[in-house]
């Protein structure tokens, strides 16, 4: 088990090397929830993300043989970034695996932080198997493997997040009521929550995952870290399977309150968090105030601080976080129809079914030879969320078995 001691240790460490990233009272969010609320903005970290502060200490703390050896480590994001930026800087060789699925942006970006130190491989096309294939090669190589938060030292790492906060806090005269911090593997809330604990237990800290990949939640219910069938990758950065085994049992019982947050609610977020305040978020950095909209009614007249853990968003994801944002918004929706084919039948569903504001914003007709009709895939932006009611019933007339999309995630994704 980690302490604060441990922490304090780390941040001697990284202090010349971190930005002590900002602290700000955001103004938009105060009002909207009638709190003091702050933003940790560790979106402005060197590597753009708090993961830059676990993997430079455990690397740190390599003996010199270690070091000479060189590092592995398996990401896709954000861990990747932070051990290619700490290897370039400790002048040591950094093997970095990542799935062939990668974007090449965040190939390019690992890259840009690893200059010459790192190398990039490419294998599997899962998490899972880059996963594997970097076990294996640190087995054969005789490498050492920085692990994304199963390690104390990694934990100790991302505390000092927590060591600024509460710094920060004492220069701006103000006492932190809740902590939002979220909750992927789990070395994040590890850190931070056993650091607040030792020194500010009267701190409340609220740990918040996504919804489609709950493994804390899981693992508190299960009384141990247990594996999720199926995780929705929505969130990247906190889109874990299965929770760290020595981070569950680092923070299990220093979490007050957990908190699983809608994808779509997320997408909001990230888009409120650009428009309202210029700030970019990527979509696991923007799950802590997206957490504020689920328990607004019991911050009203506290000072809160949610950490923005990262802001790598890929600009190309654009599109799908506006989407998700306007289905869990209810304004945009998905059916399938059996379509008569007929001339005029579009016509008459346009006229009959929408409202005058409404649009349709996807249309995708089968033909079929021989067949009064013909399967429909059609999408459907509201004007006004509340005439969703209105819509269902005059689709009734149109099609009485016409088939929602709304809350079959997997469906969902897979025609869409």
């Amino acid at each position: 088990m980690i302490t604060a001691q441990d922490v304090e240790k780390a941040y001697q460490v990284l202090e010349p090397v971190v930005i002590k990233t900002p602290m700000l009272r955001d103004a938009y969010l105060s009002d909207k929830y009638w709190a003091n609320v702050y933003l940790k903005e560790e979106n402005m970290q060197r590597v753009r993300s708090f993961k830059l502060r676990g993997a430079y200490y455990a690397m740190s703390q390599l003996t010199a043989e270690e070091r000479a050896r060189g590092v592995v480590c398996a990401s896709a994001g954000n861990h990747a970034q932070g051990v290619a930026y700490a290897a370039n800087e400790m002048g040591m060789k950094a093997t970095i695996f990542m799935p062939v699925t990668t974007p090449q942006q965040k190939v390019g970006q690992v890259q840009f932080f690893g200059g010459q130190a790192v190398d990039i491989k490419l294998v599997g096309d899962t998490f899972d198997e880059s996963a594997e294939a970097a076990q294996k090669f640190c087995q054969d190589e005789g490498q050492t493997f920085v692990a994304p938060f199963d390690d104390d030292n990694v934990m100790a790492g991302q505390g000092t997040v927590a060591l600024e906060i509460f710094e920060q806090a004492k220069e701006s005269g103000i006492s932190v009521d809740e902590l939002f911090i979220q909750i992927g593997g789990g070395g994040l809330i590890s850190g931070v929550a056993t650091y607040a604990k030792e020194k500010y237990p009267t701190t409340k800290i609220v740990g918040v995952e996504a919804a489609g990949a709950k493994s804390m939640q899981a693992a508190l219910d299960a009384g141990y870290p247990v594996t999720l069938e199926t995780i929705n990758k929505f969130a990247d950065g906190i889109a874990v399977a299965t929770i760290g085994t020595k981070t569950f049992a680092q923070s299990k019982d220093k979490i007050d309150e957990l908190v699983a947050v809608d994808e779509g609610l997320i997408s909001q977020t990230i888009l409120d968090l650009y428009t309202k305040i210029g700030l970019v978020a990527e979509p696991a950095g923007a799950t802590s105030v997206a957490a504020l909209e689920l328990v607004k009614d019991e911050i009203k007249g506290k000072t809160v601080v949610c950490l923005i853990s990262g802001g790598n968003n890929d600009i190309n994801r654009m599109p799908e976080i506006d989407e998700r944002s306007l289905v869990y918004a209810g304004v945009k929706h998905y059916f399938v129809f059996n379509f008569p084919q007929r001339p005029g039948a579009l016509r008459t569903f346009v006229n009959d079914i929408l409202g005058p504001n409404d649009d349709i914003t996807r249309f995708e007709y089968i033909k079929r030879a021989n067949h009064g009709t013909g399967p429909v895939l059609i999408g459907i932006q509201l004007a006004d969320a509340k005439d969703y009611d209105g819509l269902l019933e005059r689709m009734k007339g149109f099609d009485p078995n016409f088939v929602n999309l709304r809350g079959n995630e997997s469906l969902y994704n897979l025609l869409v």
